[in-house]
This record gives C-alpha cells, structure tokens and sequence, in this order.
C-alpha cells in the first residue's frame, strides 16, 4: 500500500509538471547557446521569393545571375546567416523559394539578400517578414551537410 501511495504521489507530481508545461529534458545551456526563449523559440526573418519585374532576355545573363545566386546562398550558410533555402513547386502566384534568415532585423535581412545577383538583376524579388520559430533550427544544418549526394 505504501508503494502504490508513493507511485501515486511521484505519478502526481510528473503530470502537475506537465500540465504546467515543465520540460524535463530542458537543457539550459543548450537554450542559452542556440538564443532560445523559454518557449525555445527565437526570431528570424523569413524572406519569399518572387519573380522578378526584370524579363531574362539574355540567356547568358540569367545564367550568371543564378549562378551568382547559388554562390551567395552558400556564401550566407557558411556566415551561419542563411538557415533554410529552396525552390517553391509550381503555384499560382509569384513564388520562387524561400529563405529564412538568422537574424533579427528585417534591415539585416535587406543587406543579406541586396547582395544576391538575382536580386539584383531584377529576375527575383523579395518579401521579408519576422518569422517566430523554434531556435533548434540552426541545428539542423548539420545533419543536411550530411545527406546530400551532389551539389545542384
């Protein structure tokens, strides 16, 4: 009887901690390093890529400009400013892909993507929004550097 009064108490204990949303595998010093709030959460910029107003005449232009714009995705992953990038599928508005930054400012976001020769060129545009999302994010490059087979 004694044990199941003490299940009972350490069962209680476990779920007032849950409903009052404790976690108990939180790890501080991972939070601390990764900019987490006490949700683990943190601000980004999101930025979506639009078609831009500038029609691709030259075939050579638009090339180098794309090319450009791959080397700067990798340029800003390698600066831990650049999280996520990708193409969007077909869709009915202007979308082209998406990047999320890590940083905090959308002015910050502005400088990153002023410096993408497809953005420059005018063969993409760009909207960029605060975006509120799990600060584990970052992390998560690790684990992509190691599943690619070749290089786009």
């Amino acid at each position: 009887m004694k044990f199941l009064i003490i299940l009972y108490f350490l069962t209680g204990i476990g779920l007032i901690s849950i409903a009052q949303g404790t976690n108990l595998q939180y790890n501080a010093a991972l939070a601390d390093s990764l900019g987490a709030d006490a949700y683990g959460m943190k601000s980004f910029v999101l930025a979506i890529l639009e078609t831009g107003s500038t029609a691709p005449v030259d075939k050579a232009e638009v090339s180098k400009a794309f090319s450009g714009h791959m080397a700067n995705i990798r340029r800003l992953v390698e600066a831990g400013k650049l999280l996520i990038a990708g193409p969007l599928g077909e869709n009915d508005d202007r979308y082209r892909g998406i990047f999320i930054f890590d940083v905090t400012t959308l002015e910050e976001a502005r400088n990153l993507v002023s410096s993408d020769p497809a953005i420059q060129a005018g063969y993409l545009d760009v909207k960029l929004y605060p975006w509120y999302g799990s600060a584990a994010l970052p992390m998560y490059l690790d684990a992509a550097d190691k599943i690619w087979k070749e290089n786009p």
